[in-house]
């Protein structure tokens, strides 16, 4: 099943921020935890994110299909780089281990499992790390009007064409999740049945395509019918006018005020090399 955001009013203090301040925190926030690799200081973020979450009244049946596929990828990645020691080049040296078995053929690649305290860290902040970025991220297509992207991102200095197609694209997700549900409604109707027993990977695959060819099929002519009204309507030949007005209030120039004074504070923790990987001590002496 597709990931699909439906957004709604919810009178809250999020909703009640411009959509521009709001992305600028988020992508001040997002290069501002890039720059650590510390637990502690990841915390901060991953507090700061769930904060956020709770002020904007999500709850748990809107975003479990997003958290289910974030957390699924979140594992096996961080699980992979840990047990492989690939992808973390310049975080950690490998000094404490914790196991170390011998190495074993698998398909004729020699196999070294390792796991150290470093490693272990360097899961553990990795996966914070990943739902720090998902709980900032995921509040945003729940909480600011289809109507006022395109808007939004022309008032952050973006190109009309551009922003038109940020417009859009964030528009297509919950189009294609409903095309999605209406074709999968009238294929039942017929007597489709989706997972049949021992139909197997490869059956379940090949079951699928009375699902992705009409989905597919009608997104390329709602993408066709798109350019053509736009085409009528003369896009891209002159500045283009917006209906609706942004105007920042005194929270939104706090809210910027801050996400520059955490993306600053970051770069500049960075740059003294303070946020390095963090190995607790306790963690180091269990390794011997």
């Amino acid at each position: 099943m597709l990931i699909t955001w439906k957004y709604r009013e919810r009178n809250t203090v999020i909703q009640k921020l411009d959509p521009r301040g709001r992305i600028i925190f988020l992508l001040c926030a997002m290069v501002a935890i890039m720059q650590f690799w510390d637990l502690r200081f990841i915390a901060f973020f991953f507090l700061l994110g769930l904060t956020q979450f709770v002020l904007a009244r999500l709850s748990w049946r809107e975003t479990r299909r997003f958290w289910l596929v974030i957390g699924i990828i979140a594992t096996v990645l961080s699980l992979a780089t840990a047990l492989t020691g690939r992808g973390e080049a310049g975080v950690y040296v490998d000094t404490h281990f914790l196991w170390q078995p011998e190495p074993f053929r698998v398909l004729g690649l020699t196999l070294r499992p390792r796991l150290s305290a470093e490693r272990v860290m360097y899961l553990i902040s990795q996966l914070t790390r990943i739902m720090s970025f998902a709980l900032l991220a995921v509040v945003i297509p729940f909480t600011i009007h289809p109507a006022q992207y395109g808007i939004t991102f022309r008032r952050l200095g973006l190109p009309d064409k551009l922003a038109f197609a940020v417009d859009l694209a964030f528009r297509f997700i919950p189009s294609l999740g409903r095309d999605f549900s209406v074709t999968m409604d009238a294929q039942k109707a017929r007597g489709y049945e989706l997972e049949r027993v021992g139909a197997g990977l490869i059956g379940q695959i090949r079951n699928m395509a009375p699902l992705l060819i009409p989905i597919t099929i009608g997104s390329v002519v709602g993408g066709e019918e798109v350019i053509d009204a736009m085409d009528l309507r003369a896009f891209g030949t002159g500045p283009r006018t917006w209906l609706k007005e942004l105007k920042y209030k005194p929270a939104d120039y706090a809210l910027i005020a801050f996400s520059l004074l955490i993306l600053i504070g970051a770069l500049t923790l960075n740059l003294l090399d303070i946020g390095e990987l963090w190995v607790p001590l306790w963690l180091q002496r269990m390794a011997g």
